[in-house]
């Protein structure tokens, strides 16, 4: 009677040897899948947007900066009603500017962001059509530039900016973009030391790469190397 009850002790034994076996190959596999699973989902939530070089490129070459660089922010105003026009005269909201331009706009934003700041654009490249628009609206050179002749932005070689800290919140400048007073003048000290510091920050870092300001409006810059190329009409194609 010993040797069945031995036979049996085996076969329990083998039996559950083999359904350890194969719940541990389950969890194997299962365990497979998983991190097959998170690999795929991983590759799929670091893929990015590719940025472009300028390889191959003239400086006159007109391209649009955020192909170029991530690490700028945007407030496009002309494609808002919310400017001193109260009139949107831009189809969409697009920066665009010459390669040039591009350029010195990223070794501008390098520097800025060392210090915890970077660049908001107001306005970028501005097709010449655009700016026969403006004046239609509002013809008076003190705060348009006469079609006939252009402006620098019509070149592509002109920028309206300010300064945002990395979270996206702007240094206060002492006025709104396009505020057309005194108190936005480069030369009004009259100012509060937080608005004169950032409007040097500004100011000084923007021409250490090649932009002048004028004297009347503390947000645009001009790229020196910009002021003979040709007015353009260039325009960009918008999203349906």
């Amino acid at each position: 009677m010993k040797y069945p009850i031995i036979f049996l002790g085996l076969l329990l034994t083998v039996s559950c040897k083999q359904k350890a076996k194969s719940q541990n190959e389950s969890v194997q596999t299962g365990t497979a899948i998983r991190l097959d699973s998170v690999s795929s989902d991983t590759s799929i939530k670091e893929e990015k947007p590719v940025l472009k070089t300028f390889e191959g490129l003239s400086d006159t070459t007109f391209v649009r900066l955020a192909d170029f660089s991530e690490d700028f922010a945007y407030d496009m105003r002309y494609a808002t009603e919310n400017n001193f026009l109260k009139a949107k005269v831009y189809d969409c909201a697009e920066c665009y500017t010459r390669v040039k331009t591009a350029k010195a706009l990223i070794k501008a934003n390098k520097d800025f962001m060392e210090k915890g700041v970077k660049i908001k654009f107001f306005d970028c490249y501005r097709p010449n059509s655009v700016q026969y628009k403006m004046w239609e609206i509002v013809p008076n050179p003190q705060y348009v530039a006469n079609p006939d002749r252009g402006s620098i932005h019509n070149k592509g070689g002109a920028v309206d900016i300010t300064l945002v800290d990395l979270e996206g919140n702007e240094l206060d400048m002492g006025t709104d973009f396009d505020y057309f007073g005194k108190r936005a003048y480069h030369d009004n000290m009259d100012l509060p030391q937080e608005i004169l510091d950032n409007r040097k920050l500004l100011k000084e870092t923007m021409e250490a790469h090649g932009f002048w300001s004028i004297r009347t409006e503390w947000w645009h810059y001009n790229l020196s190397a910009a002021t003979n190329d040709r007015v353009a009409n260039f325009k960009w194609e918008c999203d349906d």
